[in-house]
């Protein structure tokens, strides 16, 4: 039997405004001691009233510019009734039929291309509070700091059909969400958090949402990692039951339990009727046109918009030249992006000092500089429980790091301990070769020593022009030892066989 997964995802992200959404608490709850930053508001005493927190309104519209959402004119706030431990008020202030961006659509890169991803809408509403089950399940422990956080929800269209594309769509948003700088977007710590629904079809050709089984939710997914797995096994699960002639014949809930990789029945899963959804009564309409005196203004928001990791990716490739794999790894960390450009403008001023070409060494040049940064800078910084770009080695030193050895003034095998050094001690390249002595040994000094070498061993000489092209080997160590250190192998290598054969 033939079937196609069919997915959506419902996608929370945590925003890092200062305050609360309805109330002026700090929003550094999971920083402090449980149940501290709270007030009546947040804690839905009555006669308390909610005030929208603008600048979570503001960040929650470029996320849906970011998204490719249509804005609306009109977006207001409603209640969502439930009862349960986490939810003091009985109701979660969020938005029903007038969300704040949608539909719009996302494009994520797979090794099959290009994929479009739809996004239903993107609302934002207040995060409820965390339970805390103890180990044997007799207790639970409630802490309201988390109550009130600026929450966005965003809901995609039923458009992915892989494990795999959904944990990229995850990873994809998260960068974006550190883009625009609106959440640090980390699922380990609850930023970013993903329910999952899935149901599987043996239609053929193209698919009739409305036709398809019900739809399983899979929640309490907490990585990337989790998203692919938790996916993967509800795909075999239901194939299973397919296969048995039980497809899934009621919309259900399921939990992700990590220690045993399965998914596990929690409930049936509830509709919006559920919810008895009302407008919100203490919060007005929000104008987004910008009419209004007290509207929120697109304009001014799209002005403030920074470049998106779609554009950057597509930039890097066009300006600097360098390899598909080196950009994502690079763009994927936007303090690394960052901390390259400044480097590569370094560098740029470098070449231009030294009276070159920048377009005629660009491509070589930016090629040494990624190189250096992602094999070695990233690496030692790592191992010292740092950040290449913790301030340890400037982009200008870096970059006049790079000019020197491009120049010839430090010897590659120097150029690895350099760096080093340049990491622990946060001094210039010029100031360590200086104070270290490891200026690469000229071109006049290498040849007189390659020359004293191969006079001073006439029986490898022998050996090497007999045949025993590995005697070779010798003759650079020779030469090593004599530069301390000092000359390049290659290029050493290069010149004794140059030397040897003629």
């Amino acid at each position: 039997m033939k079937l196609t997964t069919i997915i959506g995802l419902e996608i929370h992200v945590q925003l890092k405004t200062k305050s609360k959404m309805f109330c002026s608490c700090s929003n550094d709850g999971e920083n402090q001691p449980p149940n501290t930053t709270v007030c009546p508001i947040c804690l839905g005493h009555p006669g308390t009233l909610p005030v929208p927190n603008r600048q979570a309104i503001e960040w929650s519209l470029m996320a849906s510019m970011a998204l490719n959402c249509k804005i609306p004119k009109v977006s207001k706030f409603d209640r969502k009734n439930y009862f349960y431990p986490d939810l003091s008020k009985g109701y979660q202030i969020s938005q029903l039929d007038q969300p704040l961006g949608g539909p719009g659509k996302l494009e994520i890169e797979t090794d099959k291309g290009k994929k479009k991803i739809g996004i239903t809408r993107l609302h934002l509403e207040e995060d409820a509070a965390k339970n805390t089950h103890s180990a044997d399940g007799k207790n639970t422990h409630v802490d309201y700091n988390r109550g009130g956080t600026p929450l966005m929800e965003i809901v995609t269209e039923p458009d992915i059909r892989s494990a795999e594309d959904a944990k990229l769509l995850m990873q994809e948003l998260r960068l974006i969400m550190r883009y625009l700088g609106v959440s640090d977007a980390d699922m380990e710590k609850g930023h970013l958090r993903c329910d999952a629904n899935i149901s599987l079809t043996d239609q053929t050709g193209k698919i009739d949402i409305e036709k398809l089984k019900p739809k399983t939710e899979v929640k309490n997914i907490n990585s990337f990692k989790a998203v692919e797995k938790a996916l993967e096994y509800e795909i075999k699960r239901q194939t299973e039951l397919w296969e048995q002639g039980k497809p899934p014949n009621q919309l259900s809930t399921r939990g992700w339990n990590e220690n045993n990789n399965t998914t596990e029945a929690q409930r049936t899963k509830e509709e919006a009727s559920d919810y008895r959804y009302f407008p919100e009564p203490d919060i007005p309409p929000l104008n987004l046109d910008g009419k209004a005196d007290n509207a929120f203004s697109l304009e001014s928001l799209t002005a403030t918009m920074p470049e998106l990791p779609a554009a950057r990716r597509i930039r890097f490739a066009e300006e600097y030249e360098i390899g598909a794999d080196e950009i994502k790894i690079l763009t994927d960390d936007k303090p690394l992006a960052d901390y390259t450009e400044q480097a590569i403008s370094e560098l740029k001023a470098w070449v231009k000092a030294n009276g070159k070409t920048w377009t005629k060494e660009r491509n070589k040049l930016n090629k040494e500089l990624t190189n250096w940064l992602l094999n070695r800078l990233v690496k030692i910084a790592s191992e010292a429980g740092g950040k290449a770009y913790d301030g340890k080695v400037t982009p200008e030193n870096l970059a006049e790091f790079v000019t020197m050895i491009d120049d010839g003034k430090v010897a590659k095998n120097i150029a690895k301990q350099l760096i080093v050094k340049m990491y622990e001690t946060k001094k210039d390249p010029s100031t360590l070769i200086e104070e270290e002595g490891l200026t690469a040994a000229d071109s006049g000094e290498l040849d007189k020593i390659i020359d004293k070498v191969i006079t001073n061993n006439p029986k490898q000489v022998e050996q090497f022009k007999g045949g025993k092209e590995t005697v070779l080997q010798f003759f650079v160590g020779m030469v090593m030892r004599e530069t301390k250190g000092k000359a390049d192998p290659q290029e050493t290598a290069d010149l004794l066989k140059k030397k040897l054969t003629n």
